[in-house]
């Protein structure tokens, strides 16, 4: 993409409705631009991240078993009612009447209207498991909406709901979600550490909130410092085998929120040196509620000996958008965003340092060319801007890689390379400085 073609509305200043990095800067990167409070539109830079982030979450998901769906945004209150939370669930649900005068409402969660279609659609065990997922606008009307996309009353979210013939078959897909929610975070360069949670509305007894550490989070949080090496599944794991391993090896060892924190037990069961606090932001939450919605909504299904049985349910959340803001907070230094590859709007920033000589223009075309045939996803800077603003803006964007051309660099036959994350500059020549760039960035598509 030729920056002179492009939208990018980047802002010098930090807006002062901004109170936190990830807010700055993607006001200031031109990633979002707010429609009302907690409702933001996605520029074209942030929608390429946020798509980035969507496509990760799919496959993992898909890779987990679970099968794509789409929900509706808008949703009958009379479902809602079947399940007993249409009155309880509080002002934070956006209640709406038709023109028909029936209640209707902005969905903040969809257990109702994915036991609906369950219920109508399964009628035998030999149907199950089934796990459906949605990636889909949600809309939360919080009292206080702060933070930019970190605490918005419109965010997209991925929530996956499982349904199982018995509880020892919900708990093992609940192991499933657990590793595929540790490997999601991993592929975009985040450590999550999952923590047990509580439940909330949504019900049930057993739930785990995935946090990622920045100094920003909304939670104190307490864990055992050795979670923070802990690998994640490989690609090659068996979704379908048997994950308790993994889950105990994540779950053994302290690590909690404020909300569930138990500091005797904390300082009892690890050591002085291996305990850490820290601020962290919940990225994921993954919940078993049993038959809390499908006991209350009707939904059974013919066991194998005939008789009727109760599915038991789950629900697995990731916010989609959240996690661009999160990403940011975990990932910036004082210049700006720096993106892991796999999210990255772009994966190579190209200066023209010289926009207009004969010579670079021709070097920065033919460069340019070369990335794109060998898949490299390029933003280059054709404008006529000065070498000093040009590379403030890639800085603030946070391209993970960027080639700097200019003509005293081609009398020499070089280029030159900037790594954002560090800063690092080298000099190579032309062939050398492509053919690094690629390679760097073809080894990074997949951190996990």
């Amino acid at each position: 993409m030729y920056l002179s073609r492009y939208f990018l509305p980047v802002l010098r200043d930090t807006p002062k409705e901004a109170e936190i990095v990830s807010h700055q800067l993607m006001l200031r990167a031109g990633m979002v631009k707010q429609s009302a409070a907690g409702i933001y539109s996605w520029l074209p830079l942030g929608l390429s991240v946020l798509k980035k982030i969507e496509a990760i979450v799919r496959e993992e998901q898909n890779r987990a078993g679970a099968v794509e769906i789409l929900m509706p945004t808008i949703q009958p209150a009379d479902l809602w009612r079947e399940s007993g939370r249409y009155e309880a669930y509080g002002k934070e649900m956006l209640r709406i009447m038709d023109r028909h005068e029936r209640d209707m409402l902005f969905g903040p969660t969809a257990e109702e209207v994915v036991t609906a279609i369950f219920r109508d659609s399964v009628k035998s065990y030999k149907d199950l498991p089934k796990n459906l997922y949605n990636i889909q606008w949600k809309f939360r009307d919080e009292i206080r909406p702060r933070f930019g996309v970190m605490r918005g009353r419109e965010f997209l979210m991925k929530d996956a709901y499982s349904f199982d013939l018995t509880k020892e078959d919900a708990r093992r897909t609940y192991q499933r979600m657990f590793a595929a929610y540790l490997r999601t975070f991993a592929r975009m360069g985040l450590k999550s550490v999952p923590m047990k949670a509580d439940t909330g509305p949504i019900g049930g007894d057993l739930s785990h909130e995935f946090i990622i550490l920045a100094d920003t989070g909304e939670s104190e949080v307490f864990l055992h410092k050795d979670l923070l090496e802990e690998t994640v599944p490989p690609a090659d794991t068996d979704f379908w085998g048997d994950l308790s391993g993994i889950v105990e090896d994540w779950t053994s060892r302290y690590a909690a929120t404020d909300e569930i924190h138990d500091a005797a037990r904390f300082e009892r069961e690890v050591p002085a040196d291996k305990r850490l606090t820290a601020r962290g932001i919940e990225v994921g939450h993954i919940f078993y509620f049993g038959t809390k919605y499908s006991e209350a909504m009707g939904a059974k299904v013919q066991g194998p000996d005939g008789k009727l049985v109760t599915p038991e349910m789950g629900s697995y959340g990731v916010g989609v958008s959240r996690l661009a803001g999160a990403v940011i907070e975990a990932s910036h230094d004082k210049d700006g965003i720096i993106w892991p590859v796999p999210v990255a709007p772009f994966e190579v920033g190209l200066i023209n340092l010289r926009s207009g000589d004969a010579a670079t223009d021709a070097a920065c075309v033919d460069i340019y060319g070369k990335l794109t045939a060998a898949g490299i996803e390029v933003l280059y800077d054709d404008t006529d801007e000065r070498a000093g603003a040009k590379f403030s803006t890639m800085d603030l964007v946070g391209i993970p890689f960027q080639l700097i051309v200019g003509p005293k660099g081609l009398k020499s036959g070089e280029i030159e390379v900037k790594v954002r994350a560090g800063g690092e500059r080298v000099s190579l020549a032309v062939e050398s400085g492509l053919n690094h760039v690629i390679e760097a960035v073809q080894s990074q598509r997949s951190l996990a």
